[in-house]
């Protein structure tokens, strides 16, 4: 005689999902990267970040060997195509996202995004999903001109000077509706918690 045993099993929480694109900038790569570690372990529960790299990012990744710590942390991580490969632009636009997070942002990404530009995976994707009110938070590696120092994977200091043309483009993306220009990696930290704290 078999006994049949029906167990009721509550239905998991839907996650909501982030997309985290990654330029070729090295500037604050490996905090930048340790801040997501932290944030995707948080909100584990509430959220899943999916990685796109641009072929530039792809190749700074490997540069800073940070490809296995991008691996073991986050689930999937994709790598620019063209354009439109993987169709990041296309998910946005449909909502698949709650935003886009760019960071760090070469002067670059942050130019072709101000001026309308969409010949790359991630300029596509931030000026398509400008257009379906999707927000966009970006971490220019030009924020303010002057002189930085920039750490190389030997440890070494790099000193770059960010130039006032660069700094234009800062500034023109902060006045972009939908758009929030971070400073330094540790603010990353307050956006998903703005979005995904779990409430009381």
């Amino acid at each position: 005689m078999v006994i049949e045993v029906t167990v009721e099993r509550k239905e998991e929480k839907k996650k909501k999902k982030v997309a985290w694109g990654i330029t070729g900038s090295g500037d604050r790569i490996v905090e930048t990267v340790e801040i997501m570690k932290k944030i995707k372990k948080q909100f584990e529960n509430e959220v899943e970040i999916l990685v796109y790299l641009s072929k530039a990012g792809d190749q700074v990744i490997k540069y800073y060997r940070l490809t296995q710590a991008l691996k073991e942390n986050f689930r999937k991580i994709f790598v620019e195509i063209n354009p439109n490969s993987p169709f990041l632009a296309g998910q946005l636009q449909t909502g698949k996202f709650e935003f886009l997070l760019i960071a760090p942002a070469t002067s670059n990404t942050v130019a072709k995004i101000s001026m309308g530009i969409a010949d790359s995976l991630l300029s596509n994707a931030a000026i398509m999903g400008l257009k379906a009110f999707i927000p966009l938070y970006i971490m220019p590696s030009d924020y303010k001109e002057g002189v930085i120092l920039t750490r190389l994977p030997n440890g070494r200091n790099l000193k770059l000077r960010i130039r006032k043309d660069d700094v234009e483009h800062v500034k023109k993306l902060a006045s972009m509706e939908s758009v929030t220009i971070l400073e330094k990696p540790e603010e990353i930290y307050q956006i998903f918690q703005e979005y995904f704290k779990p409430k009381k």
